[in-house]
């Protein structure tokens, strides 16, 4: 629904218009003042800081379910594969799975105004120290495996989970930055940053898979595994630092 037009105040005198479905409606104020009041405190109301945070603990529990279940199928999938960077991808969900439950009891602080900061501060190192650990394990397994030639078998079950992930991920990282900039959480900015992260590792992790089926291309799966080092050692001491990954910006106070 989008609001075309002016909204005046009380009393609701003068026109309203709005746009439903792509066809335009007109209210007019003095014909039907309660409906059209009415209206306009739906529009303008703003989300209460209880409502973003029943959103993001209904997000973080989706995403601690769908992460456990990626643990499984990734880390599974990777041992029999002998994939590094399938192996990888599990332990990431681990780290996702880590980051929701704390994030779970940071939202259910939020109810608490003398706990909030204080969980705001412990979760918000909790994840800098996931992103870190993560980092150190990739760097030290795709070594090994460029260091040993060891080459991974191909895996569709891997494929078809990267595949899902990039979707899942991207999606949930989204709404979870919106709930972020609801509530004004520097730990949840950081949580939704590791979701979108979770994305990127999926689309790594899918052209590892593809190319790694290709003659010759037994290095593509742990140098993709290396890619993703960079980029989570950064965010790991951004998050460490405090630093949040998006401008500071509430809804509302």
């Amino acid at each position: 629904m989008t609001e075309q037009g002016n909204i005046q105040a009380a009393g609701c005198p003068g026109v309203l218009h709005f746009s439903i479905d792509g066809s335009f409606r007109r209210l007019r104020g003095d014909h039907c003042p309660i409906k059209a009041c009415a209206l306009m405190s739906l529009l303008v109301a703003p989300i209460s800081r209880d409502t973003w945070v029943r959103r993001g603990l209904v997000l973080e529990y989706i995403s601690l379910g769908y992460n456990c279940l990626e643990v499984l199928v990734a880390l599974v999938a990777g041992i029999l594969a002998g994939s590094i960077a399938l192996i990888g991808f599990g332990f990431d969900s681990v780290i996702e799975v880590t980051s929701s439950a704390v994030l779970l009891w940071r939202l259910n602080s939020d109810f608490d105004q003398k706990q909030r900061q204080r969980a705001e501060t412990i979760s918000l190192r909790i994840v800098g120290f996931c992103f870190m650990g993560l980092a150190i394990y990739v760097s030290f397994e795709a070594t090994g495996d460029l260091w040993h030639r060891n080459a991974a078998e191909g895996s569709v079950a891997g494929i078809i989970l990267a595949s899902v992930s990039l979707v899942v991920m991207t999606l949930l990282a989204r709404a979870k930055r919106r709930v972020a900039r609801g509530i004004d959480s520097s730990a949840l900015r950081a949580d939704a940053r590791q979701t979108e992260f979770c994305a990127y590792l999926s689309v790594i992790l899918l052209g590892g898979l593809l190319l790694n089926a290709l003659p010759g291309w037994w290095w593509a799966d742990p140098v993709a595994a290396l890619t993703m080092v960079p980029i989570i050692t950064r965010e790991g001491w951004r998050t460490l630092r405090g630093k949040s990954c998006e401008c500071s910006h509430s809804y509302t106070s």
